[in-house]
């Protein structure tokens, strides 16, 4: 049965951090804004920007344009809500070409069956997006979907450590400068 979607609503003005705030990680790089995109240069290890308004839970889709501008590990990883609790679509971790959701029943995008391996080049724009219904999380780089999975009756949760400070929903690099525009959001139905 095909789903039913409202329309894709903005989540960022291209021009401010207005409805986001930088995530308050130790030893936070620079956030800014130029070009319509929010610019994210390397932290010691982490920089983001984390939503402030309200966010659905569950039946939703995100999605935005993700650049690695610079350094060798993951640059605009989504973390989002499923259902009460959270979880991150890793892109480009553990040196730069793993891609996964942490954690589901304990195991991160590096160790649980999420894991996949993406080639992403300096400099290049990619489309990424994220679905989440009660009973699947799938993400998409481009148009392939990387992520098919079921999580009815699992465990979801965030990888621990300072990551959970991008909850509910929050956009992060790590040890290097990524860039993100376009951020949207839309509402399924059942």
């Amino acid at each position: 049965m095909a789903q039913a979607a409202e329309t894709w609503q903005p989540l960022f003005d291209g021009k401010s951090i207005a409805g986001w705030k930088e995530t308050a990680f130790p030893r936070r790089g620079k956030v800014s804004v130029a070009e319509g995109r929010i610019l994210l240069e390397a932290g010691a290890p982490l920089t983001g920007v984390t939503y402030t308004g309200t966010f659905p839970q569950t039946n939703y889709e995100v999605r935005y344009e993700a650049m690695r501008v610079s350094g060798g590990d993951f640059f605009a990883s989504l973390t989002f809500p499923v259902g009460a609790n959270f979880a991150t679509f890793v892109l480009g971790g553990w040196g730069g070409d793993i891609i996964g959701v942490s954690s589901i029943d304990g195991w991160n995008a590096s160790e649980n069956e999420t894991r996949n391996y993406f080639t992403f080049e300096d400099g290049k724009w990619y489309a990424i997006r994220v679905a989440v219904r009660p009973e699947r999380i799938e993400c998409w780089i481009g148009a392939e979907r990387v992520v098919n999975v079921g999580i009815g009756g699992r465990q979801i949760t965030m990888r621990p450590g300072d990551i959970e400070l991008s909850a509910p929903l929050g956009i992060a690099s790590y040890n290097t400068t990524g860039a993100v525009r376009r951020i949207e959001y839309r509402t399924v139905s059942r």
